[in-house]
C-alpha cells in the first residue's frame, strides 16, 4: 500500500540522504525540499494517470499562487465583500 504523507526535508538532508529519499519515493513516500525555512522542491513518485499529473499540475499552479500573496487573506470576507457589490 502506498503512503499518502508529504514529510518536509531541509536541502542539506536531501543532498545528503537523496539515495534514502528514493527508495522512500519508490514506496510511495512524497517529500518537501526546503532552503532556509521556504518549500523549494517537491520529490514524489510520478503521477501513475493524466487524472494524477493534471491534479499535480493544478497543485504547483495555486502554490505558486499562494507565494505570491503576502500575509493572510481572509476568505470568507473576500466572499461578503463580492456579495454586496
Amino acid at each position: 500500500m502506498k503512503s499518502t504523507t508529504v514529510k518536509d526535508v531541509s536541502a542539506f538532508d536531501a543532498k545528503t540522504h537523496l539515495s534514502a529519499l528514493l527508495r522512500e519515493t519508490e514506496k510511495g513516500r512524497s517529500f518537501v525540499i526546503h532552503r532556509r525555512g521556504k518549500p523549494v522542491a517537491y520529490l514524489g513518485p510520478p503521477p501513475t494517470s493524466q487524472k494524477e499529473q493534471n491534479i499535480f499540475s493544478i497543485h504547483e499552479t495555486l502554490q505558486s499562487i499562494r507565494e505570491e500573496i503576502p500575509g493572510s487573506v481572509n476568505v470568507r470576507k473576500l466572499i461578503e465583500e463580492g456579495r454586496r457589490k
